[in-house]
């Protein structure tokens, strides 16, 4: 069945981010070349929508429609314009989300994370928006833990994703977690933008240049990932950057947004899942070259990822990686 996504315009959206759900989602295709998502738009009222611009956006469904998602969107507003505190909607607005059925995935773009923990929505959650506005987000919502660092984060309902084109990476996300990663990395393809964007927003937030002397470890990360299938410790990762191990960790997270280990861990689980879906190798030669040393771990780390061991994450997207190659779409 097609996933039907219905994103929340408020005043104050940002057009660019308004149309990131059906930009990726409208290039997402099944083997027999259906689409799989749906998209829609919604405003309070059904009313135009004075975007952050020059402009002003019509909207034909009004906020009834989010009953019906598989998926609600809350796009981004202008911080500019002021953020909510908690319990600080409007009454229409904090009703229409009430009315999203708890089967639905809710989303927020950027800013509007301060939506969703002004309703509730984000408490004992990890959360993430704009660099410059976690911060904020962390002061008024004290029972949200905010991350900085993460392009988006995946509690499995409750999604948040950092500013601009990290709605790419989300939607993107949301792809390959429910189609695989043959489908996600053909609508990136067809979207023009990379299946997978390294680091966090940690690489983006301003802070001093270093001194003197080539601070990067992308050299060392491309590295890595050509020996996958290897032990790999952070002595030699630092050995290979020329940096002490302290030193080497502190770029790292500054440069990646995630510590080395957890970098290569997600690597590592990236690379096993793109041979589950690719390829026939055992579950034993899959764990080897993704360079787990026993296929317990894979089968932990996979289960802690997506929810599926290694025999159920092949058998639910394996056939469509195999059929979508097949058929030579891209």
């Amino acid at each position: 069945m097609v996933h039907h996504v219905v994103v929340l315009a408020l005043d104050g959206v940002k057009p660019f981010d308004l149309g990131i759900p059906s930009q990726v989602l409208g290039q997402a295709f099944g083997a027999s070349g259906h689409a799989l998502y749906r998209v829609s738009t919604c405003s309070i009222g059904g009313r135009p929508v004075v975007t952050n611009q020059d402009f002003s956006i019509s909207v034909e469904q009004d906020e009834s429609a989010l009953a019906g998602a598989d998926t609600v969107v809350v796009a981004t507003q202008d911080h500019r314009r002021g953020v909510p505190d908690r319990g600080d909607l409007p009454d229409r607005l904090a009703a229409a989300l009430r009315s999203v059925p708890s089967t639905a995935r809710v989303v927020s773009l950027c800013t509007s994370a301060f939506v969703l923990g002004a309703a509730g929505m984000l408490d004992g959650q990890r959360a993430t928006t704009h660099w410059q506005m976690c911060d904020e987000l962390a002061r008024r919502f004290p029972r949200v833990t905010v991350d900085q660092n993460v392009l988006f984060v995946d509690n499995g309902r409750i999604l948040t994703a950092a500013g601009a084109a990290a709605g790419l990476d989300l939607f993107l996300h949301l792809v390959r977690r429910d189609h695989g990663v043959a489908v996600a990395n053909a609508t990136a393809r067809r979207c023009v933008v990379a299946p997978w964007r390294e680091g966090g927003q940690a690489q983006f937030i301003e802070r001093p240049l270093p001194a003197s002397g080539d601070s990067s470890t992308s050299s060392t990360r491309e590295w890595a990932e050509e020996r996958l299938s290897q032990p790999l410790a952070l002595v030699d990762l630092a050995a290979h950057a020329h940096m002490s191990v302290r030193t080497f960790t502190r770029r790292f997270r500054s440069e990646v947004g995630l510590s080395p280990h957890e970098w290569l861990l997600q690597r590592r689980l990236d690379h096993a899942r793109y041979l589950l879906e690719s390829t026939e190798l055992s579950i034993n030669e899959v764990s080897s070259k993704a360079g787990f040393t026993d296929p317990v771990l894979l089968r932990k780390h996979l289960r802690n990822a997506v929810g599926l061991t290694p025999g159920a994450y092949r058998r639910t997207y394996s056939a469509v990686g195999r059929e979508a190659g097949a058929s030579g779409r891209v």
